[in-house]
């Protein structure tokens, strides 16, 4: 059961919660006027009283008056969003937002171009894994409303750029496969993605994919480089070479 609020413990927490149910330990420094030392012993109380939960160091999530401490859990997304910035949810888990993969990723990946200590950490329950990729790779995003945050997801051909770029961040070139399979994919826009994103082992891992699944695709001739790359360098390097685009193909996709 909570224990009841004061006045100017309830009078922070109205005012915090105007703002959002996430809030930093220096936007309650803000609105409250407190020094840092008396304001870390109002939110310890605020803590032990069931009103806040914290999300990580300097982090915390206001509890709505229904739940209960220790059970209750913001969305996925939006409590990734709040580990970093900027960011955007992709990879694995902005595969499956796009229906483009059946199976459902045990971790939410974020995607920075921001530097952080703590690359993977569970919070509320949830594991949340902390990529950090060069300003040039950051773009195709998409805004997402969810219980009032406006937070961002890697587009479908952002998403599947970036997949091929990091593998093992989606459970293997398998899945972007099926992704190019399901269809929904703006080939134009992946042209474009590919060329702006300049990755010579990207390019020749969906140029493969792309022929294989039926999808025509304008590959920018330029990223066809020399040296040899793995089409997933998550498996063995083991298998054939493909002389023309450089690619050892090391996993059979064929039906």
């Amino acid at each position: 059961m909570r224990r009841g609020l004061r006045g100017s413990s309830a009078e922070l927490l109205h005012k915090l919660h105007r703002r959002g149910p996430v809030f930093t330990f220096r936007d309650a420094l803000e609105v409250s006027g407190y020094d840092r030392g008396y304001l870390k012993l109002v939110l310890h109380m605020l803590e032990r009283g069931g009103w806040i939960e914290r999300i990580e160091r300097g982090k915390y999530v206001i509890l709505p008056l229904e739940a209960e401490k220790g059970r209750y859990t913001l969305h996925e997304f939006v409590v990734g969003s709040t580990l970093v910035e900027p960011s955007a949810i992709s990879y694995w888990s902005a595969l499956h937002h796009h229906g483009l993969t059946e199976q459902i990723p045990n971790v939410v990946f974020v995607q920075t171009t921001s530097r952080k200590k703590r690359r993977e950490l569970t919070v509320l329950g949830t594991r949340y894994k902390i990529v950090r990729v060069v300003k040039r790779k950051f773009f195709g995003l998409e805004p997402l409303w969810i219980e009032g945050f406006k937070v961002y997801v890697t587009d479908r051909e952002k998403t599947i750029i970036d997949c091929l770029d990091k593998p093992q961040y989606c459970g293997g070139v398998i899945e972007v496969y099926k992704a190019l399979r399901e269809g929904g994919v703006d080939a134009g826009r992946l042209s474009k993605y590919l060329e702006r994103f300049g990755s010579g082992a990207v390019a020749k891992r969906l140029a493969y994919l792309a022929k294989l699944a039926g999808l025509e695709i304008e590959m920018p001739s330029c990223l066809i480089k020399k040296g040899v790359v793995a089409l997933d360098p998550t498996m063995p390097k083991k298998g054939r070479v493909d002389r023309r685009l450089k690619l050892l193909v090391n996993v059979e996709l064929r039906e």
